[in-house]
């Protein structure tokens, strides 16, 4: 067996043997959460590769082998996907949602519950994202991660904010006592990366902390 045959069967192995295949349960109000956690473990093994492609069309006696291994392939990861899915979600939940033995039907009855719940959860990151502040106390690039992920998570629920936006609301979000870097940020004609943010502003509180 090849290195990477090894590997991949390992990855399969462990994603049908691990507690819901590694993935976090559905309960009712984590649902962009479960979601984030079901997509990623569904990679490693190509398992999604059924929620992103269509059925390819059944197999005739004139099928190439080609389009046999394409069509064993998307069987395989069909049937992988919906079998983690389900066994993820808490079963009171999976009783609330039409039974389906297709992938990509079965994920958007999902989501269809869950719609209500997404906004909701939206609304509130989106609120938090922008009266966050910075304490002063916690650790600047701790507080920029924690603004990275709301972020990561609305984009997520089909809401992104890119980073320039991103990189305006962090900086909104510090004290007076950055006022005179956020002022040297605004005078500057490139726009920061958030490793580049992050670098800068952790540079300026450890110059801060120095100086004081």
């Amino acid at each position: 067996m090849s290195s990477g045959s090894y590997s991949s069967a390992v990855a399969t192995l462990s994603a049908v043997t691990a507690p819901n295949g590694g993935i976090a349960s559905l309960i009712g109000d984590n649902f962009a959460a479960w979601k984030d956690s079901l997509m990623l473990n569904l990679v490693f093994p190509d398992f999604d590769f059924a929620l992103i492609e269509d059925e390819p069309p059944a197999l005739t006696i004139e099928s190439t082998p080609a389009q046999r291994l394409l069509f064993e392939k998307w069987k395989r990861c069909y049937r992988m996907s919906l079998m983690l899915m389900k066994n993820s979600i808490s079963m009171p939940i999976r009783g609330s949602i039409p039974d389906s033995d297709n992938a990509k039907t079965y994920m958007a009855s999902v989501e269809e519950q869950f719609k209500g719940t997404s906004k909701v959860h939206a609304s509130t990151l989106i609120l938090k994202l922008v009266t966050t502040k910075y304490d002063g106390r916690s650790g600047i690039r701790g507080h920029i991660m924690m603004m990275n992920d709301m972020a990561h998570k609305l984009k997520g629920l089909d809401m992104e904010i890119n980073d320039v936006f991103l990189v305006h609301f962090i900086m909104t979000s510090l004290p007076p006592a950055y006022e005179a870097f956020k002022i040297n940020y605004n005078t500057l004609k490139d726009k920061w990366s958030m490793s580049e943010l992050i670098a800068m502003c952790v540079q300026e509180e450890e110059r801060a902390s120095t100086s004081s």
